[in-house]
């Protein structure tokens, strides 16, 4: 199948270049992001890979039916940058990769927060200016202290276990209680415990209508004064402009964040030449207690011939008219 792959990476083309060995596919990449204006692109091409820095709305889909694109190949768990109504209604099948690595985002989450606090990006830039000063560096033990976990999917899960081999005491919250997890010591309690009693708090949730801003001006209210933020999972998860009045007051103690609410069309690029625009992501930047990284929580070798094995077998299941088993669809998630 001739498939139009939008927004291409060098470190992606490599690893879709392995697997598609397997596959008769043909890949025609393009570096654009795939928008309403670059959807012209794919005419004439059956099936388009996209990434969730692309933006799937209601013109860039009609665009896609009118050129004869019949199938949308996700190389992404989330699809909330997809207008699934839209995409039902012109008969485009869209398909994800469920999961990659759950390894790969637990890690980087716990990367972030071993980095904040011991403050190792802030020693890192100090010792190469030859400041070997310790002043404002100090940090705490992980161990004994409590970590909430927002969703114990498979990252949070896997989260969740290390987070425990550091002696931590790890509490989550979760519509679906892992009884793996508590057998191994983690204890649910509702959201509101939660945010009371965690030192902690890392959001392992997808972006749905009812997770968005999930941390919010109330939820923020709720946790401890120092409270550490991580987030690697949809940047609209938080409530920004809450975010950081909470840090201006000092009442956020730290964050890491490998996901922003406004990213689409910032991370993933190099703007170094350029001013940025986006005023509330400059003002993160001029926090030191805050961590920000560009969405690669993900980006291992592990996951990405993952990503690239399981985007090639969904097309090749369409290609064939086996049954879709990744498919995700506006009927479909309604009924979950």
């Amino acid at each position: 199948m001739k498939i139009a792959f939008f927004d291409a990476r060098t470190y992606e083309r490599k690893a879709f270049a392995t697997e598609a060995a397997r596959f008769s596919h043909e890949i025609v990449y393009f570096e654009t992001r795939l928008t309403e204006q670059s959807a012209s692109l794919a005419a004439n091409y059956p099936c388009v890979c996209a990434f969730v820095n692309d933006r799937l709305n209601d013109s860039t889909l009609r665009t896609l039916a009118s050129g004869g694109t019949r199938i949308i190949a996700l190389r992404s768990a989330g699809f909330n940058h997809v207008n699934l109504e839209v995409a039902s209604e012109l008969g485009i099948k869209i398909v994800r990769v469920p999961e990659y690595s759950p390894y790969a985002v637990a890690e980087h989450a716990v990367a972030l927060i071993l980095s904040l606090n011991r403050k190792i990006h802030r020693a890192y830039n100090r010792v190469r200016d030859g400041n070997f000063s310790l002043d404002g560096l100090v940090g705490f033990d992980l161990n004994q202290k409590h970590v909430g976990v927002i969703g114990t999917g498979k990252i949070g899960s896997v989260f969740a276990q290390i987070m425990l081999g550091f002696g931590c005491k790890v509490v989550a919250y979760d519509i679906h209680q892992n009884q793996d997890l508590i057998a191994k010591g983690v204890q649910y309690q509702n959201l509101d415990q939660l945010l009371k009693q965690s030192d902690i708090i890392s959001l392992n949730v997808p972006l749905t209508p009812q997770t968005r801003h999930l941390i919010n001006e109330k939820s923020l209210s709720l946790t401890k004064p120092g409270v550490m933020l991580i987030n690697t999972g949809r940047g609209a998860l938080i409530d920004t402009g809450a975010l950081i009045r909470s840090l201006k007051s000092g009442h956020i103690g730290s964050a890491g964040l490998d996901v922003y609410e406004e990213e689409e069309g910032i991370f993933f690029e190099n703007l170094s030449e350029q001013i940025l625009q986006d005023d509330q992501l400059v003002r993160l930047l001029t926090f030191p207690n805050v961590l920000l990284t560009s969405h690669q929580a993900f980006l291992t070798k592990e996951a990405l011939s993952n990503i690239a094995e399981v985007t090639l077998q969904n097309i090749e299941d369409f290609a064939e008219g086996r049954p879709l088993l990744n498919e995700v669809s506006a009927n479909r998630n309604l009924k979950k």
